[in-house]
């Protein structure tokens, strides 16, 4: 075995045991504070990290974009991620992260590489839990300063709302019910349930469930999302029902804190209280290795992030034959 695939089959182990591996970097000092803080990403969600290569400027382009990148063959669009998230580089941009999301490949500049950390997602603090819940922030992480001993918190940047925002708006996703299709015929009381910490992807799944017309409810976090499923098992037995009345879906994303959804898949699935209840994975983490460890989890099914007809065809897909959904 290679050391290439060692190190890739150890961070789907990982991934499979609620742990994750993320990249620490900086971005220079904040314009309101003053301060130089960590922040982080999904070693997933990281194809390639280099030192900065020569750009090309493109014209008229917004503030954000510093051109495109001609890598192998491939074009990339390079952004200015300080100037994004309000930050001014002391050492100017030095390093270019290249990252895939959602079968998209784009560069972010950053100013320095700091370590890859190794983390539980139960270190992974809600952003919601210090009322920053719409800013570019989905969590805080927990991580130990090694030089003095004391804790700090390094910002897990939601890289749906960045990419959505240097997005022109003619390429963003939509959902109208012209590319969402047939609506579901649910039966009463029986909702889909999400899960996804990012404001913008919670967005666009109500938007899509609405389109559907199929009750739902969207919660923030894999934790969330089990301890509600555990609540309405024990309504649905109070009232002589089973947990199937109740849900007809589960629709969860994979990066969240607390609890991810890899683990929250396997939960549901060695429970003999929701092991028929359909999972499906509705992800920015695309490429084959999430793909596998997805089928070891049990789930029912794997969409990428954001294809509303694709994701409208899964949760119909992944319904087909319920007893969640009404008769005729």
């Amino acid at each position: 075995m290679t050391k290439h695939q060692s190190e890739i089959d150890e961070r789907t182990n990982l991934a499979g045991s609620n742990k994750f591996e993320m990249l620490m970097f900086r971005l220079g000092k904040d314009k309101v504070l003053g301060q130089s803080e960590l922040f982080g990403i999904n070693v997933f969600k990281i194809r390639e990290i280099m030192a900065m290569p020569k750009i090309t400027p493109i014209v008229g382009a917004d503030k954000s974009s510093l051109g495109v990148l001609n890598l192998r063959g491939q074009v990339i669009p390079v952004f200015d991620l300080p100037a994004i998230v309000g930050c001014e580089p002391e050492t100017g941009l030095n390093i270019l992260l290249v990252t895939e999301y959602a079968r998209t490949v784009q560069a972010f500049a950053v100013e320095s590489v700091e370590d890859i950390a190794r983390l539980d997602w139960k270190q992974v603090i809600p952003a919601d839990a210090s009322g920053t819940a719409k800013s570019l922030v989905t969590s805080f992480a927990r991580m130990n300063d090694d030089a003095n001993g004391e804790q700090c918190l390094a910002q897990v940047l939601d890289v749906e709302a960045i990419v959505q925002m240097v997005t022109p708006e003619q390429d963003r996703p939509t959902v109208t019910g012209k590319n969402i299709g047939a609506k579901l015929r649910m039966k009463e009381n029986t909702i889909v349930l999400a899960a996804d910490d990012s404001f913008v992807a919670r967005a666009l799944l109500e938007q899509t469930l609405k389109e559907l017309e199929a009750p739902f409810e969207i919660v923030k976090s894999g934790k969330e999302a089990w301890e509600r499923l555990n609540v309405l098992a024990d309504q649905a037995e109070a009232e002589g029902q089973s947990i199937y009345d109740k849900v007809g879906l589960m629709l969860t994303d994979l990066e969240m804190p607390e609890m991810d959804g890899f683990t929250l898949t396997r939960h549901i699935k060695q429970s003999p209280r929701f092991s028929r209840l359909p999972v499906l994975i509705h992800s920015s983490l695309s490429g084959t290795t999430n793909e596998d460890l997805v089928r070891k989890v049990g789930a029912n099914g794997y969409i990428a992030k954001f294809q509303p007809a694709e994701l409208a065809g899964a949760i119909r897909e992944s319904l087909a034959g319920s007893p969640a959904l009404a008769a005729g």
